[in-house]
């Protein structure tokens, strides 16, 4: 799921992926459905591919959005441009327990808020890829 969301160096907001082209990609946003082309030029990160850092090993993203939901069951109400960064660590390590303290600045804390409302507001309720179980091979057969 987190694989077909967007962020665009540059664009405030998240991108659903539409489709592909040769030399850029369909989006369109999560807040107000509007559509239009991002070229290769442009910086883009899918959120399945971003991890936080924690003290032995990097988590991805959708478990500790997984983790959020889990404790806040809808929307954070943590005002991210008011919020102190002591509330800011404070709600990361209810979120993630063992985060880095020196990896992990306020900013991206922020930005974990804020990308999480944006996808409780968008109808997202969870987070982690499907696990995909492979296909049993049946002993005997060549």
């Amino acid at each position: 799921m987190l694989k077909e969301i967007l962020s665009i160096s540059g664009r405030p907001g998240l991108y659903k992926l539409l489709s592909q082209g040769k030399n850029m990609l369909i989006v369109e946003s999560l807040t107000d459905k509007k559509r239009f082309p991002v070229y290769m030029t442009e910086k883009v990160v899918a959120l399945g591919d971003v991890a936080m850092y924690t003290d032995d090993v990097e988590v991805p993203l959708g478990e500790v959005m997984d983790n959020i939901y889990a404790k806040h069951n809808g929307a954070v109400d943590i005002n991210v441009k008011k919020a102190s960064g002591d509330e800011l660590r404070a709600f990361m390590a209810e979120a993630l327990p063992n985060y880095d303290r020196d990896r992990v600045y306020t900013n991206d804390i922020k930005k974990l808020i804020s990308w999480y409302n944006l996808l409780v507001s968008a109808g997202f309720t969870e987070f982690k890829e499907p696990e995909t179980a492979e296909p049993e091979q049946k002993e005997g057969q060549d």
